[in-house]
């Protein structure tokens, strides 16, 4: 039997309820729907980081942030352009083991875990890459009153952004968009590029439809800035945030199709997914019924909407209700492949197989679930009890603040002075998480960390130049997230 392909599609700052599927009712899904119809969907679905980059490193390495030394970035939580950090080159992805069993490789989008060139994709086991390396709103872009802040961020990180005109009306150097390891341009017309990512993704499928393949497609929605093209503008009910939506929507329709024509569909598993929780709700995102928002560890931070279909394998029209993550993609794909794990170095994911034929995971699933953020430990869950013992993006506030996720998922009431030996149990878990991956409120190293990636010297992979003809020299939205 020929190895399963695969297929990633990972959006960036997506809701859990954005979708049709998960209770939307301003945003037109139909695809999604029909995927979820006709596979399974996930309630209990979470990201290992609410914002992208420790989100990103985890879900390639199996890894929680903290243990691959991605809890924060010269006192950052992500990475930016030209910094020094970056996913180690020691560390297997689910690229790499793919690729050492025969899998062709491909990456289109957004990375995200380094731009320095022993971090990008090529390097970590995608043969082809053709994407954005971070953030859309890390070009050039409208804004105000950045000057000082500009001034601080590249004292903190160590690198120059130097430009020749008003450093009022710009955040960095010229977005790159990058094939393989060369950028190809700069500061690309963002309302045509997810239409390129697609044409990107059915190529590699059309060529590698013959052997087995693994496809990661990093969506640049629903980040901001939001550009699409008009058509889904003109149509949507939820502004240029529902219009990414939508056209997040064709993008799955059309590689659906895709595999259908290439006669593909029995043999391709496709997980679609979010790098973590949506903004604000006043942007048009929604993470309904969860509490907060990205870059919070509510579960609307962290807690995402995971599909997966895969006809004649995962019944059609199935839930799994039991904790998974997307730490699990890593050992998952390596069963799916007939590809060992390492056992030299510590996974934190746990694979998803026994879940896939009926949702359930049995006694194959977490015990516990740590929410860090900022290298800070936020909160842990075990069965449907979550403790939260710290807020702010430093964990600066200390609280104890107990929510019983199976009945109030909204995390309204707090039931610590209810439940004080529940309480107990869980301070004593947090304790043991933090030994093991460290805290950096409290000073605590971690036992089980490994070495995070760094490349001196470091630079920007762009410059801004006056002379060169940018389709656009400066974004003309100044949205930023």
């Amino acid at each position: 039997m020929k190895k399963p392909n695969i297929v990633l599609i990972n959006c960036d700052d997506m809701g859990y309820g954005d979708l049709g599927c998960y209770g939307s009712t301003q945003n037109r899904t139909p695809a999604l729907d029909r995927m979820a119809a006709e596979g399974m969907r996930f309630t209990d679905f979470y990201m290992a980081s609410p914002v992208c980059s420790p989100s990103r490193g985890a879900m390639l390495t199996g890894s929680y942030p903290n243990r691959i030394g991605f809890d924060s970035f010269d006192g950052v939580p992500v990475l930016f352009p030209g910094q020094s950090k970056g996913l180690n080159p020691d560390e297997k992805t689910f690229a790499t083991l793919l690729k050492e069993a025969g899998y062709a490789t491909a990456l289109v989008g957004k990375w995200h875990v380094g731009d320095q060139e022993p971090f990008l994709p090529c390097k970590h086991g995608f043969d082809q890459y053709f994407g954005i390396p971070y953030s859309n709103d890390m070009g050039r872009q409208t804004s105000k009153g950045v000057r000082e802040w500009i001034k601080r961020f590249e004292s903190l990180l160590d690198v120059s952004y130097d430009t020749t005109d008003d450093p009022e009306s710009w955040y960095y150097p010229p977005l790159p968009l990058m094939r393989n390891d060369e950028v190809v341009q700069e500061q690309p017309d963002q309302a045509a590029l997810t239409e390129r990512y697609v044409g990107e993704c059915v190529e590699f499928i059309r060529e590698h439809k013959e052997t087995p393949f693994l496809l990661y497609f990093a969506q640049m929605y629903v980040h901001l800035p939001i550009y699409t093209p008009e058509k889904y503008l003109k149509a949507s009910r939820n502004g240029r945030y529902g219009a990414a939506v939508e056209h997040v929507d064709w993008t799955v329709a059309v590689i659906l199709d895709e595999l259908k024509r290439q006669g593909l569909e029995e043999e391709t598993l496709v997980i679609f997914t979010s790098d973590n929780g949506s903004r604000a709700k006043d942007e048009g995102g929604s993470n309904a019924p969860l509490r907060g928002t990205k870059a919070t560890c509510w579960e609307g931070g962290q807690r995402v909407p995971c599909i997966m279909r895969w006809p004649g394998h995962i019944p059609a029209g199935t839930e799994c209700r039991d904790l998974s993550t997307a730490m699990d993609f890593l050992p998952t794909f390596c069963e799916l492949a007939g590809v060992e794990v390492p056992t030299d170095r510590k996974l934190d994911g746990i694979p998803l197989t026994t879940a896939l034929p009926s949702g359930e995971r049995g006694d194959k699933g977490y015990e516990t679930f740590t929410y860090f953020h900022h290298g800070v430990l936020h909160a842990l869950r075990k069965g449907d009890w979550k403790l939260h013992v710290a807020r702010g993006r430093d964990g600066e506030q200390d609280v104890e603040e107990l929510y019983n996720l199976g009945e109030d998922v909204g995390e309204t009431r707090n039931l610590a002075a209810e439940h004080p030996d529940i309480v107990s149990d869980l301070k004593a878990l947090a304790a043991e998480a933090r030994e093991d991956l460290g805290d950096r409120k409290l000073g605590i190293a971690g036992t089980g960390r490994r070495p995070i990636g760094e490349h001196v010297p470091h630079q920007p992979l762009t410059r801004y130049r006056e002379d060169h003809p940018y389709f656009m020299a400066e974004y003309d939205l100044a949205d930023g997230g």
